[in-house]
């Protein structure tokens, strides 16, 4: 990180702490972002609220990740782009690529989601997975993103969905749905959870973000052991959705 990335040194230690704290020192995990590019998300591109969230995701990708690089998925109506975010290479990533893919349309959560199920089976890794999936609201196809959730619980990924804006907006009352679907009646393992940082996420305090990321990512670890998900020594079982 001193040589490649000084400028996230803080947020590496911030994430590093919390990876302690979790008992998840030692695991191996791919970490993946997904970015909500809905119209309304504009301002939070502004401002650089984005940009700096996929350098909080990369800092924690050090330590659980073994190549310093996140897959980027960029979503609204469709899948609007992908890319890696990598170590040395994140200043400005974001905010740039963002600015060149154009029309920023409605949000629907299950392309992107398929393309993260895609990707991580085409990539043979043989460890879980950690998706962080940003919103600012409830997808227009409430039904297909239930469906691609569901099915994914027979891979090994877990996907932590993080909210940003009004926090009474009934928009996030999906979310909290998909957080709490039963077990074994939808899915045969608990494979999400879900928080809400907010009308300004920047003012969470790292710490703080990282323990809300990590927070129920131990338990779906030995859940997905248990349902044969994974295998007891933690890497994970081929498949596809």
């Amino acid at each position: 990180m001193q040589s490649q990335a000084p400028d996230l040194v803080s947020l590496y230690e911030s994430a590093g702490s919390s990876v302690r704290a979790h008992g998840l020192e030692g695991v191996r995990a791919a970490v993946y972002l997904v970015l909500d590019r809905s119209g309304s998300m504009r301002p939070y591109y502004k401002d650089g609220t984005m940009q700096h969230l996929g350098e909080q995701v990369l800092s924690l990708s050090a330590h659980l990740d073994d190549n310093g690089t996140v897959p980027v998925v960029f979503f609204s109506t469709d899948v609007d782009g992908v890319t890696d975010l990598k170590l040395g290479g994140h200043r400005g990533h974001i905010d740039k690529l963002h600015e060149n893919l154009g029309h920023m349309g409605r949000t629907n959560y299950h392309w992107a989601m398929d393309e993260v199920i895609d990707h991580y089976v085409a990539s043979g890794c043989d460890s879980p997975a950690l998706v962080i999936f940003q919103t600012d609201g409830g997808p227009t196809s409430k039904l297909a993103a239930e469906r691609y959730l569901c099915k994914a619980a027979r891979l090994p990924m877990f996907w932590q969905f993080i909210g940003f804006g009004d926090p009474d907006d009934n928009e996030f009352a999906f979310l909290r749905r998909l957080d709490d679907l039963a077990v074994p009646r939808h899915r045969v393992v608990d494979n999400a959870g879900f928080f809400h940082a907010g009308r300004d996420p920047r003012s969470v305090p790292d710490e703080l973000l990282y323990d809300r990321l990590l927070h129920e990512f131990p338990n779906w670890l030995l859940s997905a052991r248990t349902a044969q998900v994974l295998p007891p020594d933690g890497g994970s079982v081929a498949g596809a959705v």
